[in-house]
């Protein structure tokens, strides 16, 4: 029996190894034939393995907090889509590496709905990151001045999701804007974006330093395969002090 147990730890197998003589027992009392012993036993382990991977995915997402759809309040926005917002769901964006851009005002639920998409995201089996812009800038900007943008570049390309959060809330600039271009032109047709920003597309280019031509290249390549939601509504979390 120690020669069993040192098997399916050699084996990385923790739930027949924890659970074998247990499953045994119960499969002896239920009159289980060997093959739906052996079943059962793989099955859960499969089970475990498959809890473990969604929980490493979503920790290496690095979400400020988890958010799901079911807390998501439909009645706040003054004007949402919810029939397309649902869609969303399907996440063909990643399939067909595509983009969502998710513009409102702040406190209408936009990082809700992308946080949520990403938690799903992981729950399919697919790499996610959540970031903010400026935070990427400024990760971006540190790397380059040591000499490893690249290495950091990978961080924002490697995930089969990323999600910029935020775009527009302050000023980037130029070296910012360029840095950003980048992860956008790397992702281009290679892996899906969801962006949150409280600016329409028009007034893109007071995100990035005024420079029109940029803008220009960044949403040629980012408008080419998106999908644009807008909500309209007050900030939710002012309805607090509103009501006071």
């Amino acid at each position: 029996m120690k020669d069993i147990t040192d098997f399916l730890s050699y084996l990385k197998l923790p739930f027949i190894r924890e659970n074998y003589e247990v499953m045994g027992k119960t499969a002896a009392r239920n009159q289980w034939d060997h093959i739906q012993y052996l079943s059962e036993l793989v099955e859960q382990e499969s089970n475990l393995r498959r809890d473990r991977s969604i929980q490493r995915r979503i920790k290496q997402a690095r979400f400020p907090v988890i958010k799901t759809m079911d807390q998501f309040d439909w009645s706040w926005p003054k004007k949402i889509n919810q029939a397309q917002v649902k869609n969303l769901f399907r996440l063909k964006c990643i399939e067909e590496k595509s983009n969502i851009v998710l513009i409102g005002s702040v406190g209408v639920g936009k990082s809700h709905i992308a946080t949520a998409l990403g938690y799903q995201a992981c729950l399919k089996n697919h790499t996610v990151l959540f970031a903010s812009a400026i935070d990427a800038v400024n990760n971006l900007i540190a790397a380059q001045h040591t000499g490893r943008l690249k290495q950091e570049l990978k961080t924002y390309l490697k995930p089969s999701l990323l999600i910029m959060d935020e775009l527009g809330y302050l000023p980037i600039d130029k070296n910012g804007a360029d840095l950003l271009f980048q992860i956008i032109s790397e992702r281009y047709e290679r892996g899906a974006i969801v962006i949150t920003t409280n600016r329409v597309f028009k007034e893109w280019p007071e995100i990035f330093n005024n420079d029109s031509t940029l803008t220009s290249a960044l949403l040629d390549r980012l408008l080419h395969h998106t999908e644009a939601v807008v909500i309209e509504g007050d900030s939710y979390r002012m309805r607090k002090t509103a009501k006071e």
